[in-house]
């Protein structure tokens, strides 16, 4: 099975091919089609996604709702870490640690960048960065992820 990267790199290629596989995302993991991930940029150990600011991830503030940014924390880290994991391993998450630091408004571009060497086996820990359209950290996360070897077919 190919992985994020391959994918996004072969649809990326054709037209309204990135939009096709935006929504892809969505249909793979319904969860993560909830807040229109718009993937910017997909390479080993990086991986940036923006999110607009609509009505159906706002809380009660009018502000983007703090499991909308854990939600695209999650998938950039994801994708980043899909991106440049070997074959033969594969991951989940485990835990995440974030910080609130302003309200979320507008739309939110959110970055994961890692050096490849620390992927192992056993858990990993990959930072998110979650920017506004000023340039202003808004969000931030670590996140844990377990990865083992793929069970023998």
């Amino acid at each position: 099975m190919a992985n994020f990267l391959e994918t996004f790199n072969k649809f990326s290629r054709i037209p309204f091919g990135t939009f096709l596989f935006n929504k892809a995302i969505g249909f793979k993991a319904p969860f993560f089609g909830k807040i229109h991930p718009d993937i910017v940029e997909l390479n080993k150990s990086r991986c940036v996604v923006r999110m607009k600011d609509r009505w159906g991830i706002r809380n009660h503030m009018g502000t983007v709702n703090a499991g909308a940014m854990c939600t695209i924390a999650e998938l950039t880290a994801g994708m980043a870490l899909d991106a440049t994991i070997p074959k033969h391993l594969r991951w989940i998450p485990k835990k995440m640690t974030v910080a609130y630091l302003t309200k979320g408004k507008g739309t939110l571009e959110a970055s994961c960048d890692f050096d490849e060497s620390i992927i192992q086996e056993g858990d990993i820990i990959l930072p998110v960065l979650l920017k506004n359209t000023d340039n202003i950290i808004v969000f931030t996360a670590d996140i844990t992820f377990y990865i083992s070897k793929k069970p023998a077919k």
